[in-house]
């Protein structure tokens, strides 16, 4: 696990925190699709991602999931970070997006290195600073864009996390992200590959325009 900490966190963290977090942290391997956090858990640990993506999901009343960001390689999630520091129930839904490696971080080491290493600590607060300014875009996107211009964000925003320009992904699945149905879903997608945006295949889509 060392090599992976040095190799994704050796620039950010000095060479006695990474030793106490290979210490103490546990490293786990995730499929694609597997459930890390769900809405009402306690959560005992932070991940830190080594490598892959994990998309964080909010749910309304009927149980619909709207996506709110990806973090990725080198990031944490800042609603973790509140819930960890606070004891508080979890508010969001956590799902690799990708096959995913991470480093859990027990809790009661957030406050402890906080006021030991002066690295962690900003680490912390500039991964509080992206997430706001990614819940604030996903703000923006649903208040000011159209709808096809919101599906073809969200497109090329999993191209990108996927490293890939060939996504696979089914409409249906593409509506629960966004909180819409599939038949809007099926008829912007036709109007993107119509517009040489984007080509449809059987449950994958290239992205043309990234």
């Amino acid at each position: 696990m060392i090599n992976e900490l040095k190799e994704n966190y050796g620039y950010l963290f000095e060479e006695s925190l990474l030793m106490e977090i290979n210490s103490v942290g546990t490293f786990k391997e995730i499929p694609e699709g597997f459930q890390l956090i769900d809405i009402g858990d306690y959560i005992k640990s932070m991940p830190l991602l080594v490598s892959g993506a994990v998309k964080i999901l909010r749910e309304d009343d009927k149980g619909d999931e709207l996506l709110l960001y990806f973090i990725e390689r080198g990031d944490t999630c800042a609603m973790t970070l509140s819930c960890c520091m606070g004891q508080k129930k979890s508010e969001i839904r956590a799902i690799a997006e990708t096959p995913t490696k991470l480093i859990m971080i027990p809790i009661e080491k957030m406050s402890e290195w906080m006021g030991k290493y002066k690295s962690w600590q900003n680490f912390i607060l500039q991964s509080y600073h992206d997430r706001m300014t990614e819940l604030l875009e996903a703000i923006d996107t649903i208040a000011f864009l159209k709808m096809d211009e919101r599906l073809f964000k969200h497109l090329k925003d999993k191209a990108m996390v996927n490293h890939n320009e060939v996504i696979h992904v089914t409409h249906q699945q593409i509506a629960f992200d966004l909180h819409t149905s599939r038949v809007v879903i099926s008829r912007l997608l036709k109007t993107l590959e119509n517009d040489g945006k984007i080509e449809l295949h059987r449950n994958s889509i290239k992205i043309l325009d990234l």
